[in-house]
């Protein structure tokens, strides 16, 4: 009977030690999010404001889920009453309309964001949102991807957010909103590109900031289409590529460059009540390689400016081909290579300024193929027209408005 209790003893030590171990096993496990290797799914099967299976019950329960999350939207259509609460999961949230798509109807709002993406790694895709008095989305975080969506009457469709980064949104529809998607600065490793942008009552996308911004690379804006918006494009003081998109029937201008950082190129800008593109008060832009017909305006206007590049452009039917106005002598603008055919009244203007004209052609015009002028503000000083003219191959007609402003020939 002793000699048996060296044996049960072993055999209750044995047991112990490995309950012990199963415990702290299972410790480890519990406590250590980075094992959690699942992403946290819910649903949201009803469309009302709050209460169960909502939106608003899905963003809360996933803003403390220790991984990645899913929010499927299973129901047509949402209705929202009152804000809801931002999207905070660190781990990254995924919200995917059903097949067919889902809608978020925001017009009893009072104002404020419909979706506030304060996290990184948020992605949406295929969700409708309408109706909204403020932003339908706010980023104020790195990784945001907007894929397949639309955001339709709204005051800002994408509202980005100065520390916003790393950013794609495509595929989308941005329709009669104010701004399709706005930039308050320049945005590092940035992509708008194969959106839709139709009957924006300000502009397709608004990139404007009071002074210049450098700190990161340039926002791309590529093989986009914008149809009937006020501008396509507005963009002053923050580092934009606009590049490849398709612009038409714009009312103001398709693309308006203000102040510094941006390069247009590539695009295709057709009819309309207004011009083409415009460099107003812009620094060293360049605006190359675009073709642009159709225009009840300028084809190309670059007024007030100082060392903008005009290089291998393309415009034909346009009212006007290109005009120079009011620029800074001291940092002319310059002209080289372009094209113009067959404008119905001049094809190079030249009002109070001095650019540098090179290798240009201006073929049948329907005017003067280059008009010079000085320019008398009331009760102001002559501002002299004098630009430089070096191998133009012009019309049949050049007109000097005034003698002693004689263009330099060499």
């Amino acid at each position: 009977m002793f000699a048996r209790r060296p044996v049960v003893a072993v055999i209750v030590f044995a047991l112990v030690a490995g309950l012990v171990g199963v415990g702290r096993w299972y410790e480890a496990h519990r406590t250590a999010p980075e094992t959690l290797s699942s992403t946290l799914s819910v649903s949201v099967t009803n469309g009302a404001d709050r209460g169960p299976g909502t939106l608003r019950e899905a963003l809360f329960v996933v803003a403390t889920a220790q991984s990645a999350a899913r929010v499927r939207l299973e129901v047509p259509r949402i209705m929202l009453e009152t804000p809801l609460p931002p999207i905070v999961n660190s781990h990254g949230i995924s919200i995917v309309a059903r097949e067919g798509g889902s809608e978020i109807d925001a017009h009893a709002l009072s104002g404020g964001p419909v979706l506030d993406v304060a996290a990184a790694n948020t992605s949406l895709a295929g969700v409708t949102v309408r109706n909204c008095p403020g932003a339908a989305i706010l980023v104020r975080a790195v990784r945001f991807r907007l894929e397949s969506a639309t955001v339709q009457a709204c005051d800002v469709g994408v509202d980005v957010a100065e520390n916003a980064s790393n950013l794609l949104i495509t595929r989308s529809r941005f329709a009669d909103d104010r701004v399709g998607v706005r930039f308050a600065a320049s945005s590092r490793d940035t992509a708008i590109v194969a959106n839709d942008f139709s009957n924006n009552r300000d502009a397709g996308i608004w990139a404007v900031r009071s002074e210049p911004d450098w700190h990161g690379a340039a926002i791309s804006a590529r093989d986009n289409r914008f149809d009937r918006d006020r501008a396509g494009v507005v963009a002053g003081n923050i580092s934009i590529v606009i590049e490849h998109n398709e612009l038409t029937d714009a009312q103001d201008a398709a693309i308006h460059l203000l102040g510094s950082g941006a390069v247009v190129r590539g695009n295709r800008v057709s009819g309309g009540p207004g011009m083409g593109i415009t460099a107003e008060g812009a620094s060293n832009a360049v605006i190359e390689s675009n073709e642009l017909d159709g225009l009840a305006g300028y084809g190309i206007l670059v007024r007030g400016s100082r060392s903008a590049l005009l290089r291998a452009n393309r415009l034909y039917n346009c009212a006007y081909g290109m005009g120079f106005v009011l620029g800074d002598p001291s940092n002319p603008s310059t002209a080289t290579d372009n094209v113009i055919i067959e404008p119905r009244y001049d094809g190079i203007d030249v009002v109070g300024d001095s650019p540098v004209l090179r290798r240009n052609r201006v073929l049948r015009p329907h005017a003067f193929a280059l008009r010079v002028q000085n320019f008398q503000p009331p009760g102001g000083a002559l501002v002299r027209a004098a630009p430089f003219l070096d191998g133009n191959v012009l019309g049949p007609a050049i007109a000097i408005a005034a003698s002693k402003a004689a263009s330099k020939t060499r």
